[in-house]
C-alpha cells in the first residue's frame, strides 16, 4: 500500500511537471507569426515586390526621401514601407492607391518580423 502511494505521488508529480513544461512551450509557439510558415526570401520575393509598387518613384533618380533599390536601404526604411502599405501614420502607397492586396503586404510583414534577412 505504501509502494502504491508512492507511484502515485511521483505519477502526480511527473504529470503537474509535464503540464506545466507544456504551457510555457505553448506561450512560446504564440509568439510566432501563424501567418509565417516559410521564411520568406528577400531575393525572391520582397524586391520583387518593391520593385513592382515602389521603385518607380522610389528609386536613385528621384527626389524622394526614400530609395528602395537594395537590401540596405529596404531594410533600414521596412517600417515606413510597411506604414505606407497599410497607410499608417504613414501616407498609403503606393502613391493614388488602391493598396497592395493584404496577401501581398503580409509577404513583407513577415520578411520584417524574420529579422529582414538578406536572403
Amino acid at each position: 500500500m505504501k509502494n502504491n502511494k508512492i507511484l502515485i505521488s511521483i505519477f502526480l508529480c511527473a504529470s503537474i511537471f509535464i503540464s506545466l513544461s507544456s504551457c510555457r512551450k505553448d506561450k512560446v509557439q504564440s509568439t510566432i507569426d501563424p501567418n509565417c510558415i516559410d521564411t520568406v526570401s528577400f531575393s525572391q520575393v520582397v524586391l520583387p515586390i518593391i520593385q513592382q509598387n515602389c521603385t518607380g518613384c522610389h528609386d536613385i533618380g528621384n527626389s524622394t526621401p526614400y530609395t528602395l533599390t537594395n537590401h540596405t536601404n529596404i531594410s533600414n526604411n521596412a517600417t515606413a514601407i510597411i506604414g505606407s502599405m497599410h497607410g499608417q501614420s504613414y501616407n498609403l502607397m503606393p502613391q493614388g492607391g488602391p493598396a497592395l492586396p493584404d496577401s501581398i503586404i503580409q509577404f513583407v510583414q513577415c520578411w520584417i518580423n524574420q529579422g529582414k534577412l538578406n536572403n
